[in-house]
């Protein structure tokens, strides 16, 4: 075998179904090699932040690594924005980077670079191939590494190491484990709720987020006296009924410690102590009131699910059904489209079961308040703040879910970014309608001035946060990469809109104009 068949080999043993890939010259051995070791789909997408997003949405829904293929530092480079949203959601993800041959590279080729620099920052592990024999065993090590730590891992793989004969298939080892949570800390949080010494609130994140999670912690909460959390910006949280409404962190820190005033103790379940997105003035970095003790019941990456089943026990729970929350019914949208009409179409047109990749941005924080009344959904949301993961999430999603409808709530600045990944929807034939926030600004940052006191911007601030000179044309962009485009400008055509895309099989792009 070639180093680039037995690394596909033992690929295709540890469960990898799927690779997300823009590669170049120095992956041609393994280009060639998905035809001789047939079993793992090939994913091509425009640009290098579609890969890493796609292989971040797939994950995140199938909780198994998809993998990459790169091409040299530069390739890596341009997908770094989104394996850096990975790292933040805790997403095993297999990054392979294609290297130029040992040989060759003490000759500072054009494209030469430091690739372990660039992949230190977003990866949990980086590692590099060292032998066509080898190349298998050191793809399982970031298999292993990958999923061991919840986080991305790079492997750099020399070209010569591909083409070289004498690779040799590796033996897979089970997956590892989610590390168990300590009983004390169980029996610590337990005793808060027992004691009765002040509100006790249960801050979800990572796998509590799940259906089963949601309502042992809402059991816990209902019994004992306390609320449920969930953190801003979940990877994932699931939705519908049956899951007790939740309040989520806001984004901003003044809004934070109001969320949070009047709680006694804050128990982290499988998320962090809240942080402030950026450093404002007069505003602290942990937006904890200075009378709320934070706990741990579970870190990042321990079983944060198994450790809420635990609390139901210790705190005698388990039979309390909790409580459902209220669920409005949503009012069809008329006239000119705000970011609330935009979050009740979705929601009065969404079908069951479906998978909402959310970076509306400015538009988004009016979908989970609306989404209460939605039928069982799952929303995956922007975990690292580097926009253009929406549309290449959804593409992951689409692909490791083809049995479910997708909807990207996206905004148009952040679409701007990735919008190649529209092409992908086109080639795969994905189900994926994108609903398109068309104000034409990056309205966020327009807010952020007005945080900052500057009320009127002048000519450089204004050209800096408006998209309006000239005016992104959605529909033509998305017809361009072969999707389906409509335009709506009022809450009225925006529903029938998205009621005839969710009819019809396969991607589709609605310009809902703000």
């Amino acid at each position: 075998m070639k180093g680039s068949e037995s690394l596909l080999t033992t690929a295709r043993t540890c469960g990898v179904e799927i690779c997300f890939a823009n590669p170049g010259t120095t992956e041609m051995p393994l280009v060639e090699a998905f035809d001789v070791i047939p079993g793992i789909r090939t994913v091509l997408a425009l640009a290098e932040g579609v890969v890493t997003g796609a292989a971040d949405g797939y994950a995140r829904m199938t909780g198994t690594p998809a993998m990459t293929l790169l091409h040299l530092g530069p390739g890596l480079a341009n997908g770094i924005a989104n394996l850096h949203n990975a790292r933040r959601a805790h997403t095993p993800v297999l990054t392979v980077v294609g290297e130029h041959a040992s040989w060759h590279q003490a000759a500072d080729a054009p494209l030469a670079s430091d690739i372990e620099s660039l992949a230190r920052p977003v990866s949990g592990w980086v590692g590099r191939t060292s032998s066509a024999a080898a190349a298998a065993e050191e793809f399982v090590a970031a298999r292993q590494a990958a999923l061991r730590d919840r986080l991305p891992a790079t492997l750099i793989a020399a070209a010569d190491h591909m083409w070289g004969e004498g690779g040799v298939p590796a033996d897979v080892p089970a997956a590892p484990r989610p590390p168990e949570v300590d009983s004390q800390r169980v029996d610590e949080v337990a005793k808060l709720f027992a004691e009765g010494r002040g509100k006790v609130g249960l801050l979800l994140g990572g796998d509590a987020l799940t259906a089963e999670g949601i309502r042992d912690a809402a059991r816990v909460a209902a019994a004992a006296g306390g609320e449920v959390l969930v953190e801003r910006s979940p990877a994932r949280v699931e939705r519908g009924p049956g899951i007790p409404v939740v309040r989520g962190i806001p984004y901003f820190p003044e809004d934070v410690l109001d969320a949070l005033d009047g709680f006694a103790h804050l128990v982290l379940v499988g998320t962090r102590t809240p942080v402030s997105f950026f450093g404002y003035q007069g505003m602290p970095s942990v937006p904890v009131p200075k009378g709320t003790r934070v706990h741990v019941l579970a870190e990042r990456g321990e079983d944060a699910a198994g450790a809420l089943r635990a609390l139901v026990e210790a705190t005698g729970s388990s039979a309390v059904e909790p409580p459902d929350g209220e669920r409005p019914e949503p009012t069809a949208p008329e006239g000119p489209l705000s970011a609330s009409a935009l979050a009740a179409a979705i929601v009065l047109t969404q079908p069951d079961n479906a998978i909402v990749v959310n970076e509306g941005v400015s538009a988004s924080a009016a979908y989970p308040a609306a989404a209460v009344s939605a039928p069982p959904h799952t929303e995956l949301t922007n975990t690292g703040g580097a926009i253009g993961m929406g549309l290449p999430a959804a593409t992951g999603a689409a692909l490791a879910c083809p049995d479910r409808p997708v909807i990207a709530f996206q905004a148009d600045g952040s679409a701007a970014y990735t919008a190649q990944a529209l092409w992908t929807h086109a080639r795969e034939g994905l189900d994926v309608t994108t609903v398109l926030c068309a104000n034409s600004r990056y309205r966020i940052l327009q807010a952020e001035l007005r945080r900052a006191g500057i009320t009127e911007p002048g000519p450089a601030a204004a050209g800096m946060t408006g998209l309006d000179d000239p005016a992104l044309d959605w529909t033509a962009l998305a017809r361009g990469f072969g999707v389906p485009a409509t335009r709506a400008t009022t809450g009225e055509e925006l529903v029938a809109a998205l009621r005839r895309a969710h009819a019809e099989p396969g991607p589709h792009l609605v310009e809902a104009v703000l």
